[in-house]
């Protein structure tokens, strides 16, 4: 079975909501989480929003070097480890890291200033026999749509 790799281009939303809404789906269809991001402060960034959902959205979650982060939903962490036993992962950075390409689906989220490197990304993955790569780009209206 192929290794999915999802590219999002983030033309209108702030990473942090785009996390939350594909976090929201990723549980919805019974799956658990690893959201990856190198930098402490988007970390910081991506916990409180997914903390303030509220209501019927709360999206339960904690790093992954916390306690009891292998009953974690969701786990924000510097990198691919996923003591959850995640098979989705969100590179929320917009870098890529060979690890990630051991979940059974990955999303690269990535914004203008880096198109450039996703494209050469989205081909050095193309070669890779094992790799499906897709790209979704965000319309005007804040949906989503699968392009080439």
């Amino acid at each position: 079975m192929p290794i999915r790799v999802d590219f999002y281009q983030l033309s209108r939303d702030p990473v942090e909501r785009v996390v939350a809404l594909l976090a929201s789906k990723v549980l919805q269809a019974g799956q658990r989480l690893i959201v990856v991001a190198s930098d402490e402060g988007l970390r910081d960034r991506l916990s409180k929003t997914l903390w303030e959902q509220g209501g019927a959205s709360f999206l339960a979650h904690g790093a992954a070097d916390g306690p009891h982060a292998a009953r974690q939903p969701i786990l924000i962490s510097d990198g691919c480890a996923a003591p959850n036993e995640a098979r989705m992962a969100i590179l929320a950075d917009g870098q890529w890291r060979e690890e990630a390409s051991g979940f059974e689906r990955t999303m690269l989220l990535f914004d203008g200033d880096a198109t450039d490197a996703a494209r050469n990304l989205w081909r050095e993955l193309a070669a890779r026999e094992e790799i499906d790569n897709r790209i979704f780009k965000q319309t005007p209206e804040g949906g989503w749509r699968e392009g080439r």
